[in-house]
């Protein structure tokens, strides 16, 4: 029995990093898609497009995830387990984490990347797994041994380098406090869902679906009238842009499939220390699909990066 156990924990950790490294490079895919989904909502001819096409790709984003995981739950037969959760006390981390990594997360990433640009927001919006990683051993006694520290160390460093040339040149205290927020939302989201999913009648399928609804509910009702955005995300609807949102929402949601299945089985910090590796991820499928050049710099620290997630998911 106790070979059983041991033999049933290696594979299950096995799996989950598997399964990080998994959600990493689709996010990655995920990220380059939904860049070239902005650029062609930003074509449309509305006032303050450019301010709110972020927003509105968000939302329709996070809206069909919504849809393909109530047609995989409906296909796995899960809809009786998902009306249980309705009366399981710790399904509210799990929406509370949805909130925080959706709406609040995402939502400070954008609006740092108007304040700041995109290279200092995915430089510092890559501490979040520090944050996490914190978080996770002081709310669930999460344990990591000093090679794995050092790798999360690593790959956070890697990152950073990789745009640490512009530094010099910070100085918009507006754009910090939403790059904060961010960083806040998307390393407490891991942490406060791996709560949520501790009882076992909230797999992590579960889990992802109330994340994505959470998340849409929160946009389509709240962040998206705030903006005035929500006649041109209907019009973005019924264009032929749906199409290129559709078929990003389907690589998302497969992301999240294997990065909550990741948390489940090696816990928050391990998770987001391989899913971090998807700006790596992202340089490479640029440079494959758009032809995109990366320089030795890139492609030295991008090891060192792919290194440290190494140390992370070693056992």
């Amino acid at each position: 029995m106790e070979i059983n156990a041991i033999l049933k924990g290696g594979i299950r950790k096995n799996t989950g990093a598997i399964n990080g490294m998994l959600s990493a490079i689709l996010w990655g895919a995920d990220t380059v898609l939904v860049g070239v989904l902005i650029s062609k909502i930003e074509g449309l001819n509305f006032e303050n497009i450019i301010m709110i096409a972020p927003f509105i790709s968000a939302f329709l984003h996070d809206l069909f995830s919504s849809i393909w995981m109530i047609i995989y739950l409906g296909f796995k037969k899960q809809f009786k387990n998902v009306k249980k959760c309705f009366k399981i006390k710790s399904l509210k981390y799990v929406i509370i984490g949805g909130a925080l990594g959706g709406p609040i997360g995402m939502a400070g990433y954008l609006l740092s990347i108007k304040y700041l640009g995109p290279s200092y927001t995915a430089i510092l919006s890559s501490l979040y797994p520090a944050v996490g990683a914190i978080m996770a051993k002081i709310l669930l006694k999460d344990k990591m041994n000093k090679s794995g520290w050092l790798g999360l160390v690593l790959s956070i460093s890697g990152i950073v380098l990789l745009g640490a040339t512009k530094l010099s040149t910070f100085h918009n205290n507006i754009g910090i406090i939403f790059v904060l927020l961010c960083i806040f939302g998307w390393g407490s989201e891991a942490v406060i869902c791996a709560i949520g999913m501790k009882d076992e009648e909230i797999t992590s399928d579960i889990a992802l679906l109330f994340r994505q609804c959470t998340s849409a509910i929160i946009y389509g009702f709240l962040i998206i009238p705030i903006f005035k955005g929500m006649h041109v995300s209907i019009t973005v609807a019924g264009s032929s842009i749906i199409t290129s949102i559709i078929l990003t929402s389907i690589f998302g949601t497969a992301s999240y499939l294997f990065y909550y299945s990741a948390i489940s089985k090696i816990g928050p910090t391990k998770a987001m220390g391989l899913n971090i590796t998807y700006f790596v991820w992202a340089i490479i499928l640029e440079w494959i699909f758009m032809g995109n050049r990366f320089s030795i710099k890139t492609i030295i620290i991008g090891s060192i990066i792919m290194f440290g997630s190494y140390l992370i998911a070693k056992e």
